[in-house]
């Protein structure tokens, strides 16, 4: 399968804040920060860049000096922008990260609004004419997210889906046409209304989902899909300097082998590797992500 990956998605300007020691609640703790281009949508975009893959980014930035430095950056990565529109009355997002000494999230805070801009209508036309995947970012609308997947469905285009988090899952509701379904335990559990892991997978695959990429952080993924055996995909461990991007580099680098035509299992694997390296750079996108990179990391730490 050839042809380009649309991703719908937020476009943020990110700052870091990384604590030099263990963490004092309640007070002002010493530490340093960092400001760098992020959003989910834009993330997966660049990953997929640098992998090799033609991309349209379809999302809102504000007309403020962020958005312009957020446009400048991703025309530098060959990203088509067209579809990014400038709003007049809403900010561009942004997202703070309070990182642990470990470089573990703590506490993070999103400011989507202009990621929650983004209408059905302004996935029309034909945004999947040459489309081999659509990727959606669960910090969109419900109308937004349940729209692209009518219109993939109605070009047989395979969408892969991010939940991003407790919340956002909790209110995705049905989403018949995923093909891939990426949520954390948590995740899973706020979707499919129960703790019950098995009810929840069951709830998943009623919905026709053919992959549920059940994610577990440090410990791996899992991999779940009808009428197959679940198989775990998981790395030696990382030294990890900063985890943020990697679920993001993770998904673009699946996304990126499955549209070369992998199966399932082999494309999870390659995206595990993306992951693995990026937990191990200061910036949520790896500067010197490349296929040849990744390919190279998963002989080595498999």
């Amino acid at each position: 399968m050839s042809g380009t990956v649309v991703v719908v998605g937020g476009i943020n300007l990110d700052t870091l804040a990384r604590i030099e020691a263990d963490t004092v609640r309640g007070s002002s703790n010493p530490g340093r920060t960092v400001t760098a281009p992020g959003g989910v949508g834009r993330n997966v975009a660049e990953n997929l860049a640098r992998l090799g893959s033609p991309v349209t980014l379809v999302g809102t930035v504000g007309r403020d000096h962020a958005g312009d430095l957020l446009l400048q950056a991703l025309g530098r990565h060959d990203i088509d922008t067209s579809r990014v529109q400038r709003h007049r009355t809403i900010r561009t997002g942004t997202y703070t990260a309070v990182l642990t000494s470990t470089g573990d999230l703590d506490i993070g805070v999103a400011d989507m609004a202009a990621t929650e801009s983004i209408v059905p209508a302004d996935l029309g036309g034909s945004l999947l004419a040459d489309a081999s995947w659509l990727v959606l970012d669960g910090n969109l609308r419900t109308d937004t997210i349940a729209h692209g997947l009518r219109l993939a469905a109605a070009a047989g285009v395979p969408v892969a889906l991010d939940p991003v988090g407790v919340a956002k899952a909790a209110r995705l509701g049905p989403i018949p046409g995923v093909h891939t379904f990426t949520p954390n335990a948590a995740e899973l559990a706020a979707w499919a209304g129960t703790e019950d892991i098995y009810e929840a997978i069951a709830a998943a695959f009623a919905q026709d989902i053919q992959a549920l990429w059940l994610r577990a952080g440090a410990a791996g993924s899992t991999i779940h899909r009808p009428d197959q055996d679940a198989v775990t995909i998981a790395l030696n461990p990382a030294e990890v300097v900063d985890v943020t991007g990697a679920g993001d580099a993770m998904l673009a680098a699946y996304v990126h082998r499955m549209s070369q035509g992998d199966d399932v299992e082999t494309a999870t694997w390659f995206a595990t590797a993306a992951a693995w390296l990026t937990v191990q750079s200061p910036s949520a996108v790896r500067d010197d992500l490349t296929e040849a990179l990744v390919t190279k990391t998963l002989e080595e730490q498999r």
